[in-house]
């Protein structure tokens, strides 16, 4: 097999590398962040993804760092219920847990971190220095934002899309304590404002609010304590347990994640260089299917890399196989995108914030 560097060290990066090391493929993972660096928000998981990662991990020792969901609980923003519906193995864990499961199985020697790398003229991988990296295969997943995508393919459109989002993750017993294993999720009754709440642990809760930020306007350079102060300003009249969570919580970790999505979808390949996860096709959040799609990614491009001999027959197949799912699912986020922007009486009743093909 050729040499294989991948870029990006994130879930669709550790997940590759995961496959590589599993059928003994070399490889070497290239990451931009420092190994420490835990920032970062949940993940919810559907039955499709607890499949394809129980694959490459042990399911036991994934289960002990998330949360099995029960319910969906859809309420207004006074904490009237709406909609309830079962949850059918919907598993929600934290990216940092997530990230350090999937790092267990790849040999330190095998990532190099801190590495900001770049697409030369001539088809090869730069680092700051101006050295080059030895690689026949380029495997990219930097992200949605990906900076070798936009070097490759130099027509893309990314646009803003009106839903950002606010995420923090915090250890609070006694809130934990009065929580059930249930996705609940909270309406403003004019549309555009959600909070919602999952349980990751006995003692570890994950928070979330997205807004149209049309209506609600942040500063470009949103500092942790004017973050604070809005979420305090905007939530103070919600349900109890809304307001609470927000007033008690610590915002050392909190988020201002700021969505964006192509235009067009590009091709998924180009010579030697093959795109997986966001980096191939970022999905908005409320397909909940990131880290689902990144997995399957990972498991197509191994297996037509091993199978193919002819690495453009390799790339083209696993493009025809992924392309099609992945167009649902961003079909599926910009109607639920819709459907969050429109007043709560207008919103078609018991939809769940899953996209599923």
């Amino acid at each position: 097999m050729n040499k294989i560097a991948i870029i990006g060290a994130g879930i669709s990066g550790l997940s590759m590398a995961n496959y590589l090391e599993k059928h003994k493929i070399d490889y070497h993972i290239y990451e931009r962040r420092k190994k420490d660096d835990s920032t970062g928000h949940g993940f919810l998981l559907p039955q499709e993804g607890i499949e394809q990662l129980s694959l490459i991990v042990d399911k036991e020792k994934l289960f002990k760092h998330g949360n099995f969901l029960k319910k969906y609980i859809q309420y207004s923003h006074k904490g009237e219920k709406i909609a309830e519906k079962t949850l059918n193995n919907v598993f929600v864990i934290a990216r940092s847990s997530l990230i350090e499961i999937l790092s267990q199985n790849i040999p330190q020697e095998k990532i190099s971190y801190e590495k900001t790398i770049t697409f030369s003229n001539n088809k090869k991988l730069k680092e700051t220095d101006g050295s080059f990296i030895d690689s026949d295969i380029i495997i990219v997943s930097d992200g949605s934002k990906s900076r070798i995508r936009r070097q490759i393919f130099t027509n893309e459109v990314m646009n803003t899309v009106r839903e950002n989002e606010v995420v923090n993750i915090i250890e609070n017993n006694d809130i934990a304590n009065h929580l059930e294993n249930n996705f609940m999720k909270f309406h403003h009754e004019n549309g555009g404002l959600t909070f919602g709440i999952l349980k990751l642990s006995e003692d570890k809760i994950l928070w979330y609010s997205q807004f149209d930020p049309i209506k609600y306007q942040f500063d470009d350079e949103c500092s942790v304590d004017r973050l604070k102060e809005y979420m305090f300003d905007i939530f103070d009249d919600w349900n109890p347990l809304v307001s609470s969570i927000i007033k008690e919580s610590s915002y050392e970790n909190v988020h201002l994640w700021r969505v964006y999505e192509l235009e067009k979808l590009n091709p998924f390949y180009k010579d030697n260089t093959v795109f997986i996860g966001d980096a191939a096709h970022p999905l908005i959040p409320f397909t909940s299917q990131g880290v689902t799609s990144a997995l399957k990614d990972s498991f197509a491009l191994t297996k037509f890399l091993i199978e193919e001999k002819d690495l453009q027959q390799a790339f083209r197949k696993y493009e025809q196989e992924r392309k099609a799912e992945i167009e649902i699912h961003i079909k599926n986020g910009r109607m639920l995108l819709e459907q969050f922007l429109l007043p709560l009486d207008q919103q078609t009743e018991n939809i769940l914030p899953i996209s599923y093909k």
